[in-house]
């Protein structure tokens, strides 16, 4: 009864209110949107700027000793110039090659 009775004197408070939305000034960075890929679409890794828990996460039969040789193997020689690079890295086969090249990007 008391909540009713507090309703009935503060609704016609409320009624004559009016609510505007603004833009936020333009001095302020805007938002930017996460897009992820689409169904189907594999994330792209970037096997030159991957660290070691990001290439465990998102390839496929990469665990933390072929991640660290992976990351090794970059420190060593550079940059990888292309995916078929990576079958130099010990414990990497062209099975585990084939299974993520469709994850795995140079750029």
């Amino acid at each position: 009864m008391r909540n009713t009775l507090i309703s009935y004197l503060l609704l016609p408070l409320f009624a004559g209110l009016s609510f505007s939305v603004t833009a936020a000034p333009s001095n302020q960075a805007e938002p930017v949107p996460i897009v992820a890929p689409a169904a189907g679409q594999p994330v792209q890794t970037n096997i030159n700027t991957a660290d070691a828990v990001t290439l465990q996460r998102e390839l496929n039969g990469i665990g933390q000793a072929k991640a660290q040789a992976i990351i090794a193997y970059r420190d060593a020689h550079g940059p990888f110039h292309s995916l078929d690079e990576i079958l130099e890295v010990k414990g990497i086969g062209s099975a585990l090659l084939e299974r993520n090249r469709e994850k795995l990007t140079l750029e």
